[in-house]
């Protein structure tokens, strides 16, 4: 009986790893440029005490490992707003001054003049910190350059080249998930920037990418865990009264 409480358990354990996962996906379902993680991964592990020394177990571990399966684009009209194209990302600073990476591309000019995401992460252009000059109108190329003009001047007036959006190809790395939701090369220490490859990277301007997280899927999926976790919950009320039943039994009359 009790190797059976141990499984039951075990099992309850190990769902409980995908369960963060899946509900910290479907609190993002309408977050812009959210993208989902794979759930977890099984790894092997060596059972310790007595017994032989081939027994193993498999054990879940989180990889929040990101998908980058492109979600819905919308257009919006706003000159700042930004959809990434295909596998690319871009390259924001994070609160620690970290260089990280996200596909959120509602940007926002702040009042210290920088611009930066719905987040609030500062956006990295090739110097650094893409900083606008007051009172200009800022428009953004499918390339990631960074123009403005003066609205007082003519129509005909050419565009100032601001800055260029740092842009990086992701389509042959694996991203991971940090502390902050911002996403970083897979396996490397946080801070660590991509390295350019052969495709240049572009975006779709005056549009927004919505979060790759199927709504209905998520909570199929989390409906599911729910009836296995009360299963594994009732075998183990089972066992007990099995267990108890079998106790009274040996009782002498």
């Amino acid at each position: 009986m009790d190797r059976l409480v141990f499984t039951s358990n075990a099992t309850i354990k190990e769902q409980a790893v995908a369960r963060q996962v899946l509900v910290n996906d479907l609190s993002n379902v309408s977050t812009v440029g959210f993208k989902s993680s794979y759930d977890v991964a099984l790894k092997t592990v060596k059972v310790e005490g007595a017994g032989f020394d081939s027994r193993y177990q498999a054990q879940a571990v989180a990889r929040d490992q990101i998908r980058l399966t492109p979600g819905p684009v919308m257009a919006t009209g706003r000159p700042l707003d930004i959809a990434m194209a295909e596998k690319a990302v871009l390259a924001v600073q994070a609160p620690n001054g970290d260089v990280a990476f996200t596909r959120r591309g509602d940007l926002k000019i702040n009042p210290q003049g920088q611009l930066e995401n719905g987040s609030g992460h500062l956006v990295l252009g090739n110097g650094g910190p893409i900083a606008i000059p007051p009172g200009l109108m800022v428009s953004i190329n499918p390339d990631g350059s960074v123009y403005a003009k003066d609205p007082a001047q003519p129509a005909t007036a050419p565009m100032l080249l601001i800055d260029q959006l740092r842009l990086r190809d992701a389509g042959d790395t694996k991203l991971g998930r940090r502390q902050d939701g911002l996403f970083k090369v897979d396996g490397q220490p946080d801070g660590t920037d991509l390295a350019l490859g052969d495709a240049q990277p572009r975006v779709i301007p005056q549009a927004l990418e919505g979060s790759n997280v199927s709504a209905i899927e998520a909570m199929t999926r989390l409906i599911d865990q729910s009836r296995s976790f009360e299963t594994q919950i009732r075998i183990i009320k089972e066992t007990k009264a099995l267990d108890e039943s079998g106790a009274s039994m040996m009782k002498p009359a």
